[in-house]
C-alpha cells in the first residue's frame, strides 16, 4: 500500500454534484487528478464547475502545488485509475451499478492502491464482495460540499484491513480534512442519521401544527445552529450543565427523553404532509434558482471557516506564549555542593 506521503495522483470515478466538489479540493491540495465519468458532457461540465469554485478554495488558501491545469479527463474508467495512488469513487449510488463499478475499479487500480467511496448508501461489505483485494476498498464519505466542508466519515467493511483504514484516515488529515472512524456499518453513517434525525423532529412538529418551515428554519439558523458552528455540541451541553457539567445536563436529558417518547416524534409521511412542507420551502426559496442558493451556501462556509481558522490561530498563539513557572533546581548536597 502507498505511503500517504507518497500520494501524487487521485483518481475520480463520478463527476457530478459530489465528485465535482471532490476534483476541486484534490487540485487546490496539489494533486494530479484523473477523472472520468461516462455521462454526456461530463468533462466540460466538471471543468465549468471548477472554474467557478476557484475562487471560494483560493479564499481559503492553496498548496502552492495546486492548479486547475493539473486535471486530466478520460472516458476510459482502466485508463483513469492505472496509475492511482488514491481512488475516490463518487459514482451513482445504485446498489448493482455500484457493485459492478467498483470491481471494475479493483481490477484496474494498481493494488497498492487504496480505493473509497463516496456512497452513503451501500455498505463497504456489499461493494468489496466482488473485488480481489477487498482488503483496500473504504467508505470515504463527505458532507457536501467537500471541497469546503472538513468532515469525512470512513467506514471499514468486513474485509478491510486495519492497514487501509489508519492509511486513509492519515492521508484525509494530512489534506486538511477532519475525518471520523465509524466503528461499525450502520445504514446512512453517523452524519446522515443525525440529520434524518432533526429533519424527523422538524416534521412532527409541523404536522402538528406546533410551527410551520419558517419557524423550524429559525430554531436551527439562528439558535441550534449558531451553537454548533462556535462551539462542539458536547462542550456546550457540559457548559449548559453548569456546575453539576455534563451529568448534569445527561440527567436533566434523560427525564426529557422519557417524556418526548411518550409524545410520538415520528410522523406518518402523509401525501398531504410532503406537499405542504415542500410547498412552504419553496416559497422561502423564492426565486432563487439551486445554483444560486449553493453560492450563497459557499460563501457563508468560507466566512466561517476563515474565521474558525483565525480563532485556531490566535488560541494556538496565545497558549505556545503562556510561560511556564521555572524550575526550581534541586540544591541539595550533590557531587560536594553545599546544602
Amino acid at each position: 500500500m502507498h505511503s500517504i506521503n507518497r500520494v501524487r495522483r487521485i483518481a475520480l470515478v463520478g463527476t457530478e454534484g459530489v465528485g465535482a466538489s471532490w476534483a476541486v479540493f484534490y487540485l487546490a491540495r496539489g494533486f494530479d487528478v484523473a477523472a472520468t465519468d461516462p455521462a454526456p458532457h461530463a468533462e466540460a461540465t466538471l471543468r465549468r464547475f471548477i472554474e467557478s469554485a476557484w475562487g471560494t478554495v483560493k479564499a481559503l488558501g492553496l498548496s502552492p502545488k495546486a492548479s486547475p491545469e493539473h486535471l486530466d479527463f478520460t472516458m476510459d474508467l482502466a485508463e483513469a485509475v492505472s496509475d492511482a495512488d488514491f481512488v475516490q469513487e463518487s459514482g451513482s449510488d445504485q446498489e448493482s451499478e455500484k457493485i459492478t463499478l467498483f470491481s471494475s475499479i479493483a481490477d484496474a487500480a494498481p493494488c497498492g492502491s487504496i480505493i473509497a467511496s463516496s456512497s452513503s448508501v451501500v455498505s463497504m461489505t456489499v461493494l468489496q464482495a466482488a473485488c480481489e483485494h477487498p482488503e483496500r476498498c473504504i467508505i470515504g464519505h463527505p458532507l457536501d460540499p467537500p471541497h469546503l466542508i472538513p468532515l469525512v466519515e470512513v467506514v471499514g467493511g468486513q474485509q478491510t484491513s486495519d492497514e487501509t483504514i489508519r492509511g486513509t484516515m492519515a492521508f484525509y488529515e494530512s489534506i486538511g480534512k477532519k475525518p471520523i472512524h465509524l466503528r461499525k456499518e450502520v445504514s446512512g453513517h453517523a452524519a446522515n442519521r443525525l440529520q434524518a434525525a432533526l429533519w424527523r423532529e422538524i416534521a412532527y412538529l409541523i404536522a402538528r401544527g406546533a410551527l410551520d418551515v419558517s419557524d423550524a428554519d429559525s430554531v436551527v439558523y439562528w439558535g441550534l445552529g449558531l451553537r454548533w458552528a462556535t462551539i462542539e455540541p458536547s462542550a456546550h451541553s457540559h457548559l449548559a450543565g453548569g456546575r453539576g457539567g455534563i451529568r448534569w445536563f445527561i440527567d436533566s436529558l434523560v427525564d426529557q427523553t422519557n417524556s418526548i417518547a411518550e409524545d410520538r416524534a415520528f410522523p406518518d409521511w402523509t401525501p398531504e404532509l410532503t406537499e405542504e412542507m415542500a410547498n412552504e420551502v419553496l416559497r422561502q426559496v423564492g426565486d432563487r434558482s439551486v445554483n444560486q442558493i449553493a453560492r450563497e451556501r459557499d460563501q457563508a462556509l468560507v466566512d466561517l471557516l476563515r474565521e474558525r481558522n483565525r480563532r485556531r490561530a490566535t488560541l494556538t498563539s496565545q497558549t505556545a506564549g503562556i510561560s511556564k513557572p521555572p524550575v526550581k533546581k534541586d540544591r541539595s548536597n550533590r557531587d560536594g555542593e553545599d546544602s
